[in-house]
């Protein structure tokens, strides 16, 4: 049976003590599952790995950098956003079983002749943790509730639409 060939993968095996970087790009559609495919990634992902080994254990930073499409949550205004992630993961050098369910997610054991680490899944994370919880474009003149700062004055309380000033005379009625 032939293995599919990890998408995000360092060569461990050979590697000299010290810190090295590796530089990755992908797509979200490469990432098996449609968890990133039907996600706001549409555009290249850059992710950097800087692995540093020493003799006990391989510290691994990944940072990830896109650009991701989101619509605005207040007026649905398509947005572009930079999306930055890091994690770090801790591999520990052993030949013996430890107790694993005593180590944390970000601690895993690997066996002294490992050849390489596939960081696919852990990349995946890293960008579907990056993106922010809200989206709004409070400085963006195309949003019709929140508009800059500069244009919000008495001229924009006069041109409420229908709807703000029914909210405005509920409001009042309830004070």
């Amino acid at each position: 049976m032939h293995k599919e060939k990890p998408l995000i993968e360092i060569r461990i095996a050979g590697l000299m003590q010290g810190t090295h970087t590796f530089d990755f790009s992908c797509r979200a559609k490469d990432f098996r599952g449609h968890v990133l495919a039907e996600t706001v990634f549409t555009r290249d992902i850059a992710v950097t790995v800087i692995a540093e080994k020493t003799e006990n254990e391989l510290t691994v930073t990944i940072r990830t950098a896109t650009v991701a499409d989101f619509t605005c949550d207040i007026c649905l205004v398509p947005l572009a956003r930079e999306i930055r992630g890091e994690y770090r993961v801790y591999y520990i050098y052993s030949t013996e079983e430890k107790n694993l369910e005593s180590m944390d997610d970000d601690h895993r054991q690997i066996d002294l002749n490992t050849v390489s680490i596939d960081l696919t899944e852990d990349v995946r994370e890293t960008l579907l943790l990056s993106l922010p919880m809200k989206v709004t474009c409070i400085g963006n003149p195309n949003c019709r509730i929140y508009g800059i700062e500069s244009e919000k004055n008495d001229s924009w309380t006069e041109d409420k639409s229908l709807w703000q000033e029914s909210l405005e005379k509920l409001k009042n009625k309830y004070r």
